[in-house]
């Protein structure tokens, strides 16, 4: 089963875990440096809801974001 938003299609994205060691060079050192980089996967926070469709009532895989902004109507 694919982690996507039924409603609005949103999936995992790619990204970076940026790990940076020093003072910055506003509090008195000599600035980061970047010392490490990590790939990572960047996850929505999906929730199965029962759903009111067509008169139905089914469960979808549904983010926050949907929810929280009205796009589907709970049983």
């Amino acid at each position: 089963m694919a982690r996507v938003c039924d409603i609005c299609g949103k999936k995992a994205i790619r990204g970076n875990r940026i790990i940076r060691h020093g003072l910055a060079k506003k509090k008195g050192g000599i600035g980061l440096h970047t010392t490490g980089i990590t790939a990572r996967e960047f996850k929505p926070n999906l929730q199965r809801v029962r759903v009111v469709e067509k008169g139905t009532v089914m469960r979808k895989l549904v983010c926050t974001s949907c929810i929280k902004r009205g796009a589907i109507r709970k049983a």
